[in-house]
């Protein structure tokens, strides 16, 4: 079985997460969608809210497949994950070119801990590569429309945090 691991904070996700988690499980036979607590990061949501959120959008809002997809939580290195999984691919998305810097630096030092395990970049399609859950949650707290953004979970959950 091939596995990836999809690793972020996802603090809320989007739909531009969920493009990247769809052309993933469309090349992989599963996929581990991950969340973490990156101790560099202020977050809005806490990681069992963002576990509910992520579950809540992929599979009761967009009735994704559910053995295809794993969601957890994590708190050790992305290369300890893909092994407990045997993942041989670390999955990251792209937005823009202002990622791509940190994302090879990142994938950089993942072949180094571990020269097996490989990382994927993935790009969202056009209509979602400007999303950010920065801008999203900046939009729900000053009362904009984040429909376009995020499921109607995700909404539900960001306007209730407000």
């Amino acid at each position: 079985m091939k596995v990836a691991v999809y690793p972020g904070t996802f603090d809320p996700i989007t739909y531009g997460h969920i493009d990247v988690i769809k052309k993933t499980i469309n090349i992989f036979d599963k996929v581990i969608v991950a969340t973490t607590d990156n101790n560099d990061k202020d977050y809005h949501f806490t990681s069992e809210e963002r576990l509910e959120i992520i579950n809540n959008s992929l599979f009761k809002d967009l009735k994704l497949n559910k053995n295809k997809i794993k969601v957890i939580s994590f708190s050790n290195l992305t290369i300890g994950l893909c092994k407990k999984y045997n993942a041989k691919v670390i999955i990251r998305g792209l937005r823009a070119v202002s990622d791509f810097e940190y994302e090879f630096q990142l994938a950089g030092m993942n072949k180094k801990l571990d020269s097996k395990i490989e990382t994927m970049f993935l790009m969202s399609d056009v209509e979602n590569q400007i999303i950010s859950s920065k801008f999203v949650k900046e939009i729900a707290s000053l009362g904009g429309n984040i429909d376009r953004f995020v499921t109607k979970y995700t909404a539900k959950m960001l306007k209730n945090k407000i």
